[in-house]
């Protein structure tokens, strides 16, 4: 059994994990999905890592996975947490020494896709419509402190760490994440793993991921 420490992106909370969360329970494992504290507005990347790694602290095993710009949260999760055994980017930020997160999109090359598509086409593009509107409407707005706050470690964590892209992301193109995972973390093109989906893949697809994260695990 592990303990999945699933991390939301921005704007996000707890929530967009519960179908994955579900599935996991399901299936033996523990998940946990905390609300990043993302509505104070002295809230930095120490106080993320602090909220991440309160929700698990003494448990065995520890998966933590970090979807979009909760990359950013869980790789300093990953690296405080003495059980950590994985680190997923689920279509995530990874971060560089000394970066603050509103530098990032420029340092990686990020394209906006346009203004010529809504909120849920950029985000939720598979997600059934009633479901996916209850997601955009539980959206919580980033008051938080971390944007120009410089992520704080000297590298990324020394435990195995696994990428995984969305085939079908309109917001960070699999080009992208490829990209960002050559120029980050020396992976080779075969190394990046996919899934099928959009950007919000925990709610289209919860099971596939579930299944995903799960063999992640015991593959270790």
């Amino acid at each position: 059994m592990a303990t999945f420490l699933l991390i939301h992106g921005g704007g996000g909370n707890g929530w967009d994990w519960h179908l994955v969360a579900d599935e996991l329970r399901r299936r033996g494992h523990e998940a946990v999905a905390p609300d990043l504290p993302i509505g104070n507005p002295d809230a930095k990347l120490a106080d993320f890592a602090a909220t991440a790694t309160a929700a698990v602290a003494g448990k065995p095993d520890i998966v933590v996975v970090g979807h979009s710009y909760g990359g950013f949260t869980a790789a300093l999760a990953a690296a405080r947490l003495e059980n950590a055994r994985l680190l997923v980017f689920l279509a995530g930020m990874v971060p560089a020494p000394g970066e603050p997160p509103g530098q990032w999109w420029g340092n990686v090359g990020f394209e906006s896709p346009g203004d010529e598509l809504t909120a849920t086409e950029t985000y939720l593009g598979d997600v059934p419509p009633e479901l996916a509107a209850e997601a955009l409407s539980r959206s919580r707005d980033q008051l938080s402190a971390e944007w120009d706050d410089p992520w704080p470690d000297a590298r990324l964590p020394d435990v195995p760490t696994r990428v995984l892209l969305c085939r079908d992301d309109k917001f960070f193109s699999p080009e992208l994440q490829r990209r960002v995972a050559r120029e980050r973390l020396g992976f080779e093109a075969d190394e990046v793993d996919e899934i099928d989906g959009s950007h919000g893949v925990a709610l289209s697809r919860p099971v596939e991921l579930a299944e995903r994260l799960e063999r992640y695990f015991a593959t270790l």
